[in-house]
């Protein structure tokens, strides 16, 4: 027996019609009947919550009798598919923010001057960079980009954040008086603040997300 004729005899079995599970699940009528005639497949979640709506176990809707090889596979490729566009998500938030990054220090280097010093300093390190750190970290929180690697990249943020000002405010320095200067590593704490609270509203976002769903 395949997914669907489980799921349309454990919903006739309780008596609901395609209308009232399709109000339950979130979904069209259509979408159940194409799931019960095995024209599409139900993704894990509604499996999940059609197994609660049913009141029947997921042994019994997935692994009883002979194994539904068409539908597990199913569930490996989008799984699959999610962790692709995942990875897919976080490296191009990735490659925005050093994009924003470099463009910012060569705007310093090529379009300013010294009287734009301190005009510089607080549009980008006080205004643009924190903004593009919290924003970034937020999506990553919020989509769970990098999985359990994700709460690492606060360093990695920090550390961009002390590049930031060594490329152009540290750097101009050691050319106007001719010597070397180590980075400023205070800066590092401050960036990787900034991604943590970002992370951690986008961690909020999406779990308040699941509890509603």
């Amino acid at each position: 027996m395949d997914i669907g004729n489980k799921i349309k005899n454990a919903r006739t079995t309780v008596g609901l019609t395609q209308e009232q599970t399709a109000e339950s699940l979130g979904v069209s009528r259509q979408t159940i009947s194409n799931w019960e005639n095995g024209k599409t497949y139900p993704d894990i979640v509604s499996v999940v919550r059609m197994s609660e709506l049913y009141d029947i176990s997921l042994d019994h809707l997935l692994k009883e009798e002979e194994p539904m090889s068409d539908y597990l596979d199913y569930l490996e490729e989008s799984t699959n598919t999610v962790k692709s566009r995942r990875r897919l998500g976080g490296v191009i938030l990735a490659v925005v923010y050093l994009v924003i990054w470099a463009a910012a220090i060569i705007a310093f280097w090529f379009l300013g001057s010294g009287s734009d010093a301190m005009g510089y300093s607080l549009v980008y390190l006080w205004i643009l960079l924190p903004v593009t750190t919290f924003v970034v970290s937020l999506l990553i929180g919020k989509n769970d980009y990098m999985g359990e690697w994700k709460w690492l990249s606060f360093i990695a943020f920090g550390i961009m954040y002390m590049l930031s000002e060594y490329a152009t405010f540290g750097a101009a320095n050691m050319a106007a008086f001719d010597k070397v200067n180590i980075p400023e590593l205070g800066m590092i704490p401050a960036g990787a603040m900034i991604s943590l609270i970002g992370m951690g509203i986008g961690m909020i976002i999406r779990k308040s997300r699941k509890k509603d769903s």
